[in-house]
């Protein structure tokens, strides 16, 4: 039986259940250029994809300096793994020289200079905040955005909507926590082919189950 509870008392209590479950990660101590690089690696490809790709790159080069100066081929080569990685290499070339020429080798840590950056959405952007800020925003990613339709958060089409809906219902300090609550859920129980419902910690808030 699913509980009545409104939708932001359903926000709360999925990241309450959800931190019992798993532990809020750091990625690569926060520093905010990797984080930014990852996240583009991790544009279409899996997670397992996207972490051999940045071990391969930052274990060659360890910072922008060295990763703007690197031979594109040998960069292309280290993160062949995770998909497009021609695209890719050209796009952490130019976003890492941008970030040089105009930034003095910085990140900035806000959404509407950070999207400007070539090849940067919002998702990228708001990972950005969450993972190397630690400021409150809401990455949307496929884990996010299929498990709050599924659940019975949001009906949306597009992350971008899920986005939105969420910031309506979702209170602002647990924002830094639903990306990596939702995707470690959803590389673990809630998965895009039969989720695991009998083992699910909020079936009895959910549309699906």
């Amino acid at each position: 039986m699913v509980l009545e509870l409104t939708k932001t008392d359903k926000v709360i209590k999925i990241v309450d259940e959800l931190n019992k479950l798993y532990k809020i990660r750091k990625f690569l101590n926060n520093d905010p250029y990797k984080v930014l690089v990852r996240t583009i690696l991790s544009q279409r490809t899996r997670d397992e994809n996207t972490d051999q790709a940045t071990k391969n790159l930052f274990g060659k080069y360890k910072d922008i300096y060295e990763v703007v100066d690197a031979p594109t081929d040998d960069v292309e080569e280290l993160i062949r793994c995770s998909g497009f990685y021609r695209v890719k290499a050209a796009r952490i070339k130019e976003v890492s020289r941008i970030l040089i020429d105009q930034y003095g080798g910085e990140v900035p840590d806000n959404l509407k200079e950070l999207v400007e950056l070539p090849g940067v959405g919002r998702k990228t952007a708001n990972c950005v905040l969450v993972y190397a800020f630690e400021l409150p925003a809401i990455p949307v990613d496929t884990h996010v955005h299929r498990i709050s339709n599924r659940i019975g958060l949001v009906n949306t089409k597009t992350p971008e909507q899920t986005e939105v809906e969420l910031a309506k219902i979702a209170p602002k300090e647990l924002w830094i926590k639903l990306n990596d609550l939702m995707v470690q859920f959803g590389q673990t129980i809630c998965k895009p082919m039969s989720p695991q419902c009998e083992m699910c910690p909020i079936s009895d808030i959910c549309d699906y189950c």
